[in-house]
């Protein structure tokens, strides 16, 4: 009876569970840049949202946006230790026009964490701009989740 009364208890508890009882915790990041590529896609960054992981994919991503220019020179940092941080970043395709994507914040949920941001028009160009957003958070074992609220 006991072992039938704990079982049952022990499901109830168990079943009770949801993710409204979930914790969200946000992470701080730092900003590493923010802007635009003028290469018109020659620099062969495609839309994305990456996770960079490694020095080597670092410096593959930064040789990459150089490519049309020195883009990299305007970052905040480019020396990261990849033994305490990890890189995110999110990549518009390009644009006929100016436009912003923006990594508003990024939260642990205790299964993954999720990286939340935007985009936006904001003036009119002669150059087709290729934006992006580039942060660092503490290095994370966890699924990284984006959830973009993109203009189409």
């Amino acid at each position: 009876m006991k072992t039938t009364l704990f079982i049952l208890t022990l499901l109830t508890s168990l079943l009770g569970c949801n993710d409204k009882n979930e914790v969200f915790t946000e992470i701080p990041f730092s900003e590493i840049g923010q802007g635009y590529l003028t290469g018109n896609g020659d620099e062969g960054i495609e839309k994305s949202n990456l996770v960079i992981k490694t020095k080597t994919q670092w410096e593959t991503l930064m040789q990459k946006m150089d490519s049309s220019g020195n883009v990299t020179d305007n970052f905040t940092e480019t020396d990261i230790d990849f033994n305490t941080d990890m890189v995110i970043a999110v990549f518009l395709e390009v644009k006929a026009y100016y436009w912003e994507v923006k990594i508003n914040k990024i939260e642990n949920n205790g299964h993954n964490i999720t990286v939340y941001g935007s985009d936006r028009p904001f003036f009119a160009a002669s150059i087709t701009p290729h934006p992006f957003h580039i942060v660092k958070i503490p290095k994370t074992e966890k699924q990284i989740v984006f959830n973009l609220e993109l203009t189409e």
